[in-house]
């Protein structure tokens, strides 16, 4: 019989200390960026477009604060690419994220500084969206690094606290921050986001001496920019047979080929989700702005109250914790099990219906504020559960699809790639805003509701495309065919 002194107990996995200094890190800054959002279309419409509420300016003067919103959200997301590069290239996560943040909070001073001069006001719209982009995508990577194999275990709890970090304090700034509005005005509704920022910036300093920091490891060549630029100069020199990157393989790692090759697919499937970008920021926007001309108050039979109208974002959130887990647990397999596969591009197809959807109930609610009317609020609700379904099918699937399409090595680019669609979907928006703002032929049949018809519209033609282009797009699933990963380096041995 074996000693029992000599048996060793498997040792119990313990969260890293630095953990929860990133969580609470996490939540402030959150707090601060959507809480400022919510209020955003609104204040720029009251304080410098249309302050005395001319109707005959309605028009232009909301084209101008939604184009000035999605302008600020486009520049948010085109930068966690960059912060990306730079954070692994140069500085590592942890100087990029403390350095940043400082910026951040500057930023966040500036909003609340320059509340009545719209110059002052766009420049510091323009540093909180440098702060916030530049440390997107190395936040969550900087939970990952803080795990070894004695705790790998607990990761995917820790992501579970990481996201619910996210959601708590985005939900709890949208109701705080509009009532901080209504009765301490746009100074304080600015700068206590601004606050929360600093609180964040502590947090995240506090735990310094806690956290593994990986360094930097100098610029990788064997990269999607250096690789494609390569391809593009160098197809004098491509061999019978070979694909328009595989000229590559002579100067570059084989298997990062293979792995470029696979980003390029899943970005054909990402141009589709533009669709749902270009239009789901809205409800931040434009919706506000609806909202504050509709019936608001809700009785709930014992009490009523009025809802604000930067607050109806709040019920994003709650739809989504209650729908991620009632797609992923009921619906999904439920589908599957009588026959209609629930594969990631069928999601993102419904989710794309789900998605206009939304924007036919808020055209007929538009239609009617601009006839007299004012609609009650549970129409808003009910647009914002129908979006809420479409991100679970679109946006999540396609983080999902993005993750499992590409090899190991290409996990955190297409990571950026996808904040760069959503990026360039609030440039679309942007864009539209703007016509309508400088007059003409837009402005002139984009009035009231064609504004929604005309995205309904927009959306309907991807539909109708991916409809057509989907069904010849390969799928290539790193996961469940690992050898996938090891594919470049078979090939170029094939040659």
């Amino acid at each position: 019989m074996q000693d029992s002194s000599t048996i060793t107990k498997p040792t119990k996995s313990r969260f890293p200390r630095s953990v929860p200094f990133i969580i609470g890190n996490e939540a402030a800054e959150r707090f601060s960026f959507y809480g400022m959002r919510s209020i955003l279309t609104l204040f720029l419409v009251k304080q410098f477009f249309n302050p005395t509420g001319d109707a005959a300016l309605t028009e232009q003067a909301n084209a101008h604060a939604n184009k000035l919103h999605h302008l600020f959200v486009m520049v948010a997301y085109a930068l966690p690419f960059v912060g990306g590069m730079i954070a692994d290239w140069f500085t590592g996560k942890y100087k990029l994220i403390l350095y940043v943040s400082m910026v951040y909070c500057v930023g966040h001073l500036m909003l609340a500084l320059f509340d009545g001069g719209l110059s002052g006001f766009e420049l510091g719209l323009l540093v909180v969206a440098i702060g916030a982009g530049g440390i997107k995508s190395c936040v969550s990577a900087n939970v990952g690094d803080q795990f070894d194999a004695t705790n790998q275990d607990l990761l995917s709890k820790v992501y579970g606290w990481f996201y619910f970090s996210i959601n708590a304090g985005s939900m709890i700034s949208t109701v705080a921050i509009p009532e901080v509005y209504k009765y301490f005005g746009p100074k304080w509704a600015f700068g206590v986001p601004g606050f929360l920022m600093a609180l964040a910036t502590i947090i995240f300093f506090s735990g310094r001496k806690r956290y593994v920091k990986v360094p930097p490891q100098g610029v990788n060549r064997n990269n999607l920019v250096f690789i494609t630029w390569y391809s593009l100069t160098h197809q004098g020199q491509r061999k019978p047979g070979q694909s328009f990157l595989d000229v590559a393989k002579d100067s570059y790692n084989p298997e990062r080929v293979e792995g470029v090759k696979a980003v390029y697919r899943v970005m054909s499937v990402f141009f589709f989700a533009l669709a749902f970008w270009a239009v789901w920021d809205q409800c931040l926007s434009e919706w506000t702005l609806y909202a504050e001309k509709m019936n608001r108050v809700i009785s709930l039979g014992f009490t009523s109250f009025t809802v604000e109208p930067g607050q109806l974002s709040t019920v994003n959130t709650v739809f989504l914790l209650a729908f991620i887990p009632l797609f992923n647990y009921l619906i999904y397999p439920w589908l599957d099990k009588r026959g209609l596969k629930t594969t990631p591009l069928r999601r993102i197809g419904t989710g794309l219906v789900l998605t206009a959807l939304s924007f036919v109930v808020i055209g007929v609610i538009h239609n009617d504020i601009m006839h007299g009317g004012t609609p009650s609020i549970w129409w808003q609700v009910l647009a914002f559960m129908i979006l809420s379904a479409a991100e679970v099918l679109v946006s999540i699937t396609g983080l999902e699809y993005a993750y499992t399409h590409s090899p190991k090595s290409m996990k955190s680019t297409m990571t950026g790639i996808w904040f760069l669609v959503v990026s360039f979907g609030n440039l679309i928006t942007a864009l539209v805003n703007g016509l309508i703002e400088d007059g003409g032929w837009w402005a002139r049949n984009l009035k009231g509701a064609n504004y929604e018809w005309f995205f309904v519209a927009f959306i309907c033609v991807f539909l109708v495309a991916f409809l057509i282009v989907s069904p010849r797009l390969k799928e290539r699933n790193y996961i469940t065919d690992p050898y996938l990963d090891n594919q470049g380096l078979a090939d170029i041995n094939n040659l």
